[in-house]
């Protein structure tokens, strides 16, 4: 196979450990999502504020309530409308107290673990460092609060029916991706033989993982326990939202041993991180320092916070990766495993007792529901594409 972009690495390595499964993949790198990009190229003609209220009209209503929406649209509703036979309402409830159940931990590791990790991929970061919109210190924090709105909406119970927030925002995020990858396709810099397409299958398939396994690796890790009906139930809910949000069915695990399976091929196959890797992480982590001003309690405050966070990090992403990333080894990276002792022994008592999850799960949600709050600071999450490449000068 000599068309596969330069920037899977360690073939024959791979095809020892992972077999035929690499030549199946792989070649995801080089796919898009046609009827999402052809919506996004119809919506270039119709301009930001109209094309924004024909799918908001078609979100809220339906497609039959848009007649003049272009044919695009039509067809890309026709699939959205379609839900699978697999879906299990019911499954896609339950995961929802597994979200909210973890809590602080939970956005501890959506953000240094789940986030990180997908900064980390040498090729699949290109496209939003095209964008700019983590370089830009005043925006770090908007663009965090909408990615846990977007975690929040789906997980809550009946987010992913079809008039539900969860299907709404997975929608708009798919959309937003088709955007970005017209910009950069108008563009003519993105290096498609060494990075494959922007945003590709390969690259959203991962990111669905990085939400679902990756996050319920992470909750482990600090001590949450998990029952088999939980693990399933949680990748079932991203299963879907995957098919939602433009991923080919064939590459969405149906099982925990498939996903690690297909997330130990990704890590396998990708070079280790580059330079734009370390600038989107340290933008992430220090994002708090960007927030505080010049008030000096507000930024000691975010001195600490920030300490933390790389400590977090180290922790979640093991040592390897983290000395990749240059990370400094603060002492706060001894956090996750006092906490996981503490945390452990919570829930092997805890679980025992009724009305112990009820209680968690009310405080998670109030975590979840004031982090997004402060963050977005009166603004709302809109998940809208941008404009232009902001990053584009950067990486020209």
């Amino acid at each position: 196979m000599g068309g596969l972009p330069s920037r899977a690495v360690n073939l024959a390595e791979a095809r020892a450990r992972f077999g035929d499964l690499v030549d199946r993949f792989l070649p995801a790198l080089e796919r898009a999502d046609p009827l999402a990009d052809a919506v996004a190229h119809d919506f270039a003609a119709l301009g930001r504020k109209d094309a924004r209220a024909l799918l908001d009209r078609a979100l809220r209503e339906g497609i039959g309530a848009v007649p003049e929406a272009p044919r695009s649209l039509r067809a890309l509703f026709a699939q959205l409308d379609h839900v699978p036979a697999w879906v299990d309402w019911a499954a896609l409830d339950r995961a929802s107290d597994v979200l909210f159940r973890s809590g602080f931990i939970g956005g501890t590791v959506l953000g240094a673990k789940s986030l990180v990790t997908g900064y980390c991929s040498p090729g699949g970061n290109k496209p939003l460092v095209f964008t700019g919109q983590l370089e830009r210190s005043n925006r770090v924090g908007y663009r965090i609060a909408e990615t846990c709105r977007f975690v929040v909406d789906v997980c809550e119970r009946g987010g992913m029916r079809r008039f539900g927030r969860g299907f709404a925002s997975t929608v708009r995020v798919r959309i937003m991706h088709a955007t970005v990858r017209h910009l950069i396709a108008e563009s003519g810099k993105f290096d498609e033989r060494a990075w494959g397409a922007p945003i590709n299958q390969h690259d959203m398939a991962a990111t669905t993982m990085l939400f679902s396994q990756a996050y319920l690796d992470g909750i482990r890790a600090f001590g949450f326990a998990l029952t088999p009906t939980e693990v399933d139930d949680f990748l079932h809910l991203w299963r879907y939202n995957g098919w939602v949000i433009g991923v080919e069915p064939e590459l969405l695990p149906i099982s925990e041993d498939q996903a690690h399976r297909l997330a130990d091929l990704v890590a396998c196959t990708q070079g280790p991180p580059d330079d734009d890797a370390r600038m989107l992480v340290r933008s992430f982590v220090e994002s708090p320092l960007s927030a505080a001003g010049d008030d000096p309690k507000a930024r000691a405050l975010a001195r600490r916070h920030v300490a933390l966070g790389y400590g977090f990090t180290r922790s979640l992403l093991g040592e390897a990766m983290a000395d990749a990333l240059e990370l400094p080894r603060t002492a706060t990276r001894f956090v996750v495993p006092g906490m996981r002792q503490v945390v452990g022994r919570m829930e092997s008592l805890g679980r025992r007792i009724p009305g112990y999850d009820a209680k968690l799960i009310r405080a998670g949600r109030r975590y979840w529901d004031r982090t997004i709050e402060l963050a977005l600071a009166g603004r709302i999450a809109q998940f809208m594409p941008p404009a232009e490449l902001e990053g584009l000068l950067r990486v020209a």
